[in-house]
């Protein structure tokens, strides 16, 4: 069966964007350099479940009232209260609040300061 294997986001501010991530996740986030605006993300070792994408530039702005715009890329976390806290103090948006997903966790979506949605989970250990 296909699976997803990379995943590309936009911003408007691709600096303003690593430093997001890098801060909320502790990801590796590297440009390619050059005119293209293009950044590997590293989200993690190659032998732990997960994959690694790109971040780039924005073509065409959001409208403000927008939704999620594109997939919606969920991370587990190991406490979401303090990573939610954390993404806010770094000026994300709730997108979604803090909602129980039964047999699962806790989730809840955010935005990041370029307008994208992303989810955040916490397995329910229960639940593994």
């Amino acid at each position: 069966m296909p699976r997803v294997i990379s995943f590309e986001f936009y911003a408007d501010d691709t600096n303003r964007a690593a430093h997001f991530y890098r801060q909320l996740f502790g990801w590796r986030i590297n440009s390619f350099g050059g005119p293209t605006d293009y950044w590997s993300v590293l989200t993690g070792p190659d032998e732990q479940p997960g994959i690694n994408g790109s971040l780039m530039r924005r073509v065409h702005p959001i409208r403000s009232d927008a939704g999620a715009t594109g997939y919606v890329c969920t991370v587990e976390v190991d406490n979401l209260d303090a990573s939610f806290a954390r993404a806010l103090t770094l000026g994300g948006c709730e997108a979604l609040p803090k909602t129980a997903v039964p047999g699962m966790g806790w989730l809840a979506y955010m935005k990041d300061t370029e307008g994208n949605v992303f989810g955040m989970l916490e397995p329910d250990v229960l639940a593994l």
